[in-house]
């Protein structure tokens, strides 16, 4: 437990992240029935850029800052940049990045509600404290995986999962396809969308081979900011759709071409398809 993603808020992998949740969540919203949204891995839910963390890596400023330096940005981006606006009061002085708990709870109506976990005492006692009173919103202090056995199915029978793990373990791929597929056993119609890094290639093909045999439609989307053959760093992050939402593969077809070309990266973007009903 010694993450701490106050040094990453903003940088490019939040973006892709983000912008995929957001899109998700404007799915959710299409419909009148009330949703719910899990997220596992919830941090702290806003980062303040300006504070020592960031300020030391400055990694926003090749990840939220450079995407909004120049020129329009498409409509697939609106709610994940109103998420953005929204916590900066000085806007477009770019100040707070949201976290996830901050990019859901924005979309949420007065039917849906938002269940954060963290493991993090700290950062846990920091979420409470950033939701404190708001009744569509709930903070456990536990192990995301674990905290997932208690939650599914929700009562809505309607929402999302988010599992976005700081990846600290050497076994984190293999821990989240195991919460995966207890989560599936109990709840396998939910929606669920798991961030993970790219480093070395080989790990990636594993964790991505092991989800395509859960029997669900599962959809992987990955933007490379460096060509994937160097395991020391970060080069790309990709997310993992399971039962996504109808043409969420064209929409991510049409957005990471754009990412990728604002983000400066160096690599591919693709969308692919590892399991189809």
């Amino acid at each position: 437990m010694n993450y701490r993603h106050a040094y990453h808020a903003g940088n490019f992998a939040d973006v892709v992240k983000h912008a995929v949740l957001a899109l998700l969540l404007g799915h959710l919203r299409k419909k009148p029935t009330p949703f719910c949204v899990i997220d596992t891995h919830a941090g702290i839910g806003c980062y303040d850029l300006t504070a020592e963390a960031a300020a030391k890596t400055g990694e926003f400023q090749h990840g939220i800052g450079r995407l909004l330096e120049t020129g329009p940005l498409p409509a697939l981006l609106d709610d994940y940049l109103a998420a953005v606006k929204a916590v900066n009061p000085g806007w477009p002085e770019l100040r707070f990045y949201p976290g996830s708990p901050w990019i859901s709870r924005s979309q949420l109506r007065p039917t849906d509600r938002l269940t954060l976990v963290e493991l993090h005492p700290e950062d846990a006692t920091a979420l409470k404290r950033e939701f404190a009173g708001d009744r569509q919103v709930s903070v456990r202090a536990e192990d995301g995986y674990q905290a997932l056995k208690a939650l599914l199915p929700p009562k809505e029978r309607r929402g999302l999962v988010l599992i976005d793990p700081p990846f600290e373990a050497d076994d984190e791929f293999q821990r989240m396809a195991k919460g995966l597929g207890h989560a599936l056993q109990r709840w396998p119609t939910g929606l669920y969308g798991l961030w993970y890094p790219i480093k070395g290639r080989a790990p990636v093909q594993r964790f991505l081979g092991e989800l395509a045999t859960m029997g669900r439609p599962c959809l992987a989307a990955e933007l490379h900011l460096f060509p994937d053959d160097r395991p020391d760093r970060l080069n790309g992050c990709g997310m993992v759709l399971l039962n996504p939402p109808w043409k969420l593969d064209v929409a991510l077809a049409a957005l990471l071409p754009v990412l990728g070309q604002r983000l400066g990266a160096k690599g591919p973007t693709q969308v692919t398809w590892l399991h189809r009903d």
